[in-house]
Formats: structure tokens, C-alpha cells, sequence
């Protein structure tokens, strides 16, 4: 594993989920709680196949980037019941340019429309902006995926461009990916009505 990885690995705690840095031990409650799931893995390129050896192979690539020092994944685990319910990450690292992506995003279908999805935003930003000093962070999403990009215009983000068959589906079909960005000066309203957000019952 590279030794000077920018951000390090760290764990990020909520009052609804919980980031740890993700490992083997995640594998199991992954593949129990998301890898039947064909809804999940719709949207996660170029995996569309809901089964245990997609799931394999989402986290085989995660450990393979972050050892290659390009990806800091983590495990989702809900607060409620403990358990391990999608997986998020940090990626396209720059250090010299302040900037990080959160992207790779899968939630099982029972955490959807649950505040786990923004609580985790809220601490992927938090610490982006907070602790690592980046200047800028960055998502995005397919074209297609509606439902993706009403929540991250929900984050405050602000839309920045598609690129045109930026990606090949598993299906032999384009991708038009949609791109978004959240930068240090919009970060103080962006925070303020995440928690306003995460406050609401």
C-alpha cells in the first residue's frame, strides 16, 4: 500500500452512519445487503449485474486503487443496527491542487430516502473542505440517473457540464456523464443547509 496517501484513511462518524476506511471484513454484510439488488447496481460503471461476484469485483477494484494510492474507499455502516449497508470514496486525489472527488456511491435500497446518503455527504465534504484544506470538491453521475443527480443539486452543488460518451456501459451503450462541483467559498451555505437538512425530522 502507498505509504504517503493524500487524504489518509480515516473513520467519520455521524448520528446515522458511520465511514470506515473499507476492508475484507465489509465483504460479507455487502454482499448480504446489496448484491442482489439490480437497482444498486444500475449506475455503479461498468458493473450491472447484481450478484456476490460483482460485489467482489467493486471491492477488488477499490483495493486495487487505493493501494495504487488513486482511491480512499469506504464502508457505510448504518448507526441504527450496525450494520454495513453501501460504500463511498474519495477519489481523483490532488493534493497540489486541493481538490478530491466523491464518487463510487452505493446504498442498499432499505437506507434510500434515510438521512444516510446526505449525513455521509455532509461528513465527506466536512472533511474535504475542514480538515484536508481542499479548495474544491467534485461529483458526478450518468446522464440517465435522475434520481442521482436531484441529490446531489439537493447538496448545493452547482452543475457544471456534461461530457458526451465520457464511459462505455456494461450494456455497449454511452454514458454521458453529468459533472458537479462544490468549492471552499460556497462550503459555509452548502454546510448550513446540509444540517438544517440532517436537523428535520
Amino acid at each position: 500500500m502507498s505509504t504517503d496517501l493524500w487524504p489518509a484513511a480515516v473513520t467519520l462518524t455521524g448520528d446515522h452512519v458511520r465511514l470506515e476506511p473499507l476492508d475484507p471484513s465489509h465483504l460479507d454484510e455487502l454482499v448480504a445487503n446489496c448484491a442482489a439488488d439490480p437497482e444498486v447496481f444500475r449506475w455503479v460503471w461498468p458493473y450491472d449485474v447484481p450478484d456476490a461476484a460483482t460485489m467482489h469485483r467493486v471491492t477488488d477494484l477499490a483495493f486495487a486503487e487505493r493501494d495504487a494510492g488513486t482511491r480512499i474507499p469506504f464502508a457505510q455502516r448504518r448507526m441504527s443496527d450496525g450494520q454495513v449497508v453501501g460504500s463511498t470514496s474519495y477519489l481523483d486525489l490532488s493534493q497540489r491542487d486541493r481538490h478530491v472527488e466523491i464518487g463510487w456511491t452505493f446504498l442498499s435500497r432499505g437506507a434510500w430516502r434515510t438521512p444516510i446518503n446526505t449525513e455521509a455527504k455532509f461528513l465527506l465534504l466536512g472533511h474535504a473542505f475542514d480538515d484536508l484544506g481542499c479548495e474544491r470538491v467534485s461529483l458526478k453521475t450518468d446522464h440517465l440517473n435522475l434520481r442521482s443527480q436531484r441529490a446531489i443539486e439537493r447538496l448545493g452543488a452547482t452543475r457544471e457540464g456534461v461530457l458526451r460518451h465520457r464511459q462505455l456501459r456494461a450494456d455497449g451503450t454511452w454514458r454521458d456523464t453529468v459533472y458537479y462541483s462544490i468549492l471552499r467559498d460556497e462550503w459555509p451555505d452548502v454546510r448550513y443547509n446540509l444540517q438544517q437538512r440532517l436537523a428535520t425530522p
